[in-house]
């Protein structure tokens, strides 16, 4: 399925939009605009889309909460403790469309857009900050409460969680989204 954007741009080129079957127009329209604003390539709307697919258990609903425990809730799992840095709530949050909570997710990725280089540094933008730019073999997570909340991460149940492995299940839903009939091919988006 092609679907055109109204992007006026030099270099139109058709892209693929990982998991872009399953939202709306409206909502890939955001993520372009996203992108464009912190001078991301299209990689970058599909590395976006797999991180929101991943926390999201491929509902693209602003209204998903964790399951673990953690309190966060919607399309990159915001946390109780961070909402209030972006002048809302978890609970303001879920009330969200989609669309209109991507405006928070863009506000959310502001201060790291210009470090992220890689899927796996889009995806510690959103798990764990500090580890953006840092080697895929760092430890995330040993022990305690935010291992066991983490624990379905650790591949080879060492008891540590990595950044590789952190990543690995986003890097599948990338996979997954770029499949026939999961992605959507955008005309003219950058």
């Amino acid at each position: 399925m092609t679907l055109p954007l109204p992007m006026p741009t030099d270099r139109a080129k058709p892209i693929q939009l990982a998991w872009g079957a399953r939202v709306s127009t409206a909502f890939a329209q955001v993520v372009f605009s996203i992108c464009k604003e912190f001078g991301w390539g299209p990689q970058h709307a599909s590395w976006l889309m797999a991180c929101i697919a991943f926390e999201t258990g491929t509902a693209f609903s602003p209204s998903v909460r964790n399951g673990a425990g953690s309190g966060a809730v919607g399309l990159i799992q915001f946390m109780p403790s961070t909402a209030p840095g972006l002048g809302t709530t978890v609970e303001n949050l879920a009330l969200l469309s989609a669309e209109s909570q991507l405006d928070y997710v863009r506000s959310y990725f502001r201060p790291y857009a210009r470090r992220i280089a890689s899927l796996s540094d889009m995806y510690m933008a959103i798990l764990l900050p500090k580890y953006i730019g840092q080697p895929e073999d760092a430890v995330l997570f040993s022990g305690g409460v935010a291992y066991r909340q983490n624990s379905g991460l650790d591949a080879n149940r060492d008891g540590k969680v990595t950044k590789a492995e952190a990543t690995a299940k986003v890097a599948s839903m990338l996979a997954r989204g770029l499949q026939p009939g999961v992605f959507a091919t955008y005309e003219g988006a950058t």
